[in-house]
């Protein structure tokens, strides 16, 4: 995915970041299982955050263990391992898959094509079993792209269509807990979208891709209109978070979502204020 929903680890305790690198290790486990090497490519922090979540909302057994992996083959990592695990490890493949097909269309990314057809080789039993999701996610991507082409700037429904496929991710099974994790889930989305065409924007204008920023980023006040549109979509997410019943792993999700998800945006916007004074220096 995108990178942005990862933990502030210096305001972690180490036994928090411990638990944290533990399910981020087990969906690398799964990952490899599931699609080889060419899978352990795609692993991300942002798909942690979902393990981690309804892992905590649900409390599935969780099997705890040790591995070794290539990325440190002299160290043993504890790993956390349940059945949502194993739903995210294909939920991240999916989007990956479509990521690379979008890359390819964009940019024409002779590496995104191979991955995403080394992928696609590997998502039988995905693509099958989580047909319903495959098919919502295959639509809104293909809306999105659509949408994309024809340099629609309306950044509520742009990002909301994003909003959509997370929150599709993040509804692991239809109960009680549908609506909270829809609305979590969807705003997140939209966070990572807009997040994403913000980091971007100038080298999308640099060469000619679509930005849904375009033209607000003219206006002489973009960095403080963005954050506060960021800060929407943030207050609405952590307000249906809140509103679930999460115990284990709390403190950590919360370091997420109240702190990891703005490094980015801080050091984009530190890098940016910084390029700013040079030019007016």
């Amino acid at each position: 995915m995108f990178g942005y929903i990862i933990v502030n680890k210096p305001e972690m305790k180490f036994k928090e970041f411990d638990v944290y690198h533990g399910y981020y290790c087990g969906l690398c486990r799964k990952l490899k299982e599931h699609y080889g090497k060419i899978g352990q490519m795609t692993l991300s922090y942002d798909m942690t955050f979902v393990v981690m979540l309804l892992s905590s909302l649900y409390e599935p057994e969780t099997e705890r263990g040790v591995t070794k992996c290539a990325a440190h083959p002299l160290q043993k990592h504890p790993t956390r391992i349940n059945e949502i695990t194993d739903y995210a490890a294909h939920m991240n493949v999916l989007l990956t898959y479509y990521k690379c097909q979008d890359d390819w269309k964009d940019e024409r990314r002779h590496k995104q094509l191979l991955m995403g057809k080394l992928l696609y080789k590997r998502c039988g039993f995905s693509k099958n079993f989580y047909r319903e999701k495959w098919r919502k996610i295959e639509k809104l991507l293909r809306k999105l792209s659509e949408e994309e082409k024809k340099n629609n700037l309306d950044l509520d429904y742009m990002s909301g269509m994003f909003g959509q496929i997370m929150a599709e991710i993040m509804l692991y099974q239809r109960d009680e807990w549908e609506e909270l994790l829809t609305r979590c889930g969807f705003y997140l989305g939209k966070f990572v979208y807009l997040m994403d065409a913000y980091e971007d924007i100038e080298e999308d204008l640099k060469k000619g891709n679509y930005n849904p920023f375009r033209e607000m980023y003219k206006e002489p006040d973009f960095d403080d209109q963005c954050h506060n549109i960021l800060m929407m979509m943030m207050a609405e997410c952590s307000k249906a978070f809140e509103q679930l019943p999460l115990i284990d792993h709390i403190e950590i999700l919360r370091n997420i979502l109240y702190s990891g998800v703005w490094y980015r945006y801080d050091q984009v916007r530190s890098k940016r204020e910084e390029k700013k004074g040079e030019k007016n220096g």
